[in-house]
């Protein structure tokens, strides 16, 4: 029986071809898990950003920023925070997995 995996990665550079080629011109190309958890880690920051920048307009008592909407915006950020901690904590138990696998 043979268990040796096939370096062959053309199905996989096939997907990616595909992928830049139905892009449209100017947009971004950085596809896949790498431009997917860049996007979350981006959208984590700019919740955390927006939940300071509105517990500060309601410390400075502006009377267009109620306090409901900033509760909300920190909770999602927390919520946002929460899952990206965990999502990192999982991708480190997955390496140290990969890691002490033996060969």
């Amino acid at each position: 029986m043979d268990l040796r995996i096939s370096s062959s990665t053309t199905p996989l550079t096939g997907a990616g071809a595909a992928r830049r080629a139905l892009a449209p011109q100017g947009a971004e190309t950085d596809v896949g898990f790498s431009g997917a958890l860049k996007g979350a880690l981006q959208s984590v920051s700019a919740a955390q950003n927006r939940s300071t920048d509105l517990q500060r307009e309601v410390q400075m008592e502006n009377p267009s920023v109620s306090l409901e909407e900033t509760m909300v915006a920190i909770q999602k950020a927390q919520i946002g925070f929460q899952a990206t901690l965990h999502v990192r904590n999982r991708m480190v138990q997955a390496y140290t997995d990969i890691m002490n696998m033996q060969v």
